[in-house]
């Protein structure tokens, strides 16, 4: 059970990022906050009553009473984010002592621990905006979908953004292998399969293997090709929470896990051969991508057939126009990642991309 107190102070600083703080004496409580803690991918601080330490019970960005510490900490500041937690459901002098301490909320294990899972990880993680999530399909097989996501997440990290680049394209041969990572240590797909509700968005970070300054979550070499659709949703989640860029390596086909990777892109690009059979290939893509993701555009690769530019290109189609994505040679075997020159064309074409969209922020 969770239930809501309104107040009307000043607010707390904002912006802080850390744990929560934790004030009991009921060992059976304080290894259920603890527990739930680690599971927020958050590392509290304990107290038995009011810290001594001047500034830091106003300073915590959550403070979680056990019902036990209630009468000690009633003459403490008051402030938002005070949460009172207890486990008896049939007492109804919860509610006072509540009242009494200032909180926002009243929770009841094991009822609220989702509640309150989210919420630590929330505070745990900072309040900023969420990540631009940028998806990158192919209109058709080989159009050269995997090297320009690469691209982006290269050029983006590159320019000191948060990055992470997020392969979900299960056949698509491994979005590390391309970045030549493939032997990076770390976590891949398969070890999220069982995620459902909320996941960390730093341990998260922390756990995938880092390449060329950026995170990638790829696949591993094992037999495993689908991920359910509650992880795919609970990790791209967790992802975008982090703020920066995320960069998605999209499959043709949509299944629920690609549904679910869709919903939470803000910005499609769909690399399309400028030649009658990709714009038909394309036209089927779009049509079925389209009905999930609201903002899809074209990113034309040469060359051209006869009479086609990419502003033909994207008219056939009926889709805004990015531009023309510039081939370049790439030598994987100890060379530079795609978009990794920083003055390549494709390097320049993912640079004036990012130009053009914000930095940061959820939507464009």
């Amino acid at each position: 059970m969770v239930g809501a107190i309104t107040h009307d102070r000043p607010p707390a600083a904002e912006g802080r990022q850390g744990g929560p703080l934790i004030v009991t004496e009921d060992a059976e409580l304080l290894d259920d906050l603890l527990r739930l803690c680690a599971a927020a991918g958050a590392r509290p601080e304990v107290h038995h009553g009011v810290p001594e330490r001047r500034g830091t019970w106003e300073a915590a960005p959550l403070v979680l009473v056990g019902d036990d510490a209630a009468r000690r900490v009633r003459g403490a500041a008051r402030r938002r984010g005070v949460v009172l937690v207890g486990r008896d459901q049939d007492d109804s002098g919860v509610w006072r002592r509540a009242v009494e301490i200032g909180a926002d909320h009243v929770l009841m294990l094991p009822d609220g621990e989702q509640w309150l899972v989210d919420r630590i990880a929330d505070v745990a993680e900072g309040v900023g905006p969420p990540a631009l999530t940028v998806g990158v399909l192919g209109g058709r097989g080989g159009a050269g979908a995997s090297t320009l996501a690469c691209a982006l997440a290269v050029t983006s990290a590159r320019e000191g953004r948060r990055t992470l680049l997020v392969d979900a394209d299960p056949l698509g041969g491994g979005l590390d292998v391309l970045l030549g990572g493939e032997a990076a240590e770390g976590l891949r797909w398969p070890a999220f399969a069982a995620s459902h509700g909320r996941v960390g968005g730093g341990a998260l970070e922390e756990s995938l293997p880092e390449v060329h300054a950026l995170r990638v979550l790829s696949w591993d070499r094992g037999d495993s090709v689908a991920i359910p659709p509650q992880a795919v949703r609970a990790v791209l989640a967790a992802a975008r929470r982090r703020g920066g860029t995320v960069v998605v390596d999209l499959p043709r086909r949509v299944d629920e896990g690609v549904a679910e990777a869709l919903a939470q892109i803000d910005l499609g690009l769909m690399v399309v051969p400028a030649d009658l059979r990709g714009i038909a290939a394309a036209a089927r893509v779009a049509a079925v991508v389209g009905m999930i993701l609201r903002d899809l555009r074209v990113a034309v690769r040469g060359p051209y057939a006869p009479g086609l530019d990419d502003r033909e290109v994207a008219r056939l189609l009926g889709l805004p126009l990015v531009g023309e994505v510039p081939v370049e040679s790439m030598a994987l075997d100890g060379g530079a990642p795609p978009g990794g020159a920083a003055r390549g064309p494709l390097a320049r074409f993912c640079t004036a991309l990012w130009q053009r969209l914000p930095a940061e922020g959820g939507g464009v």
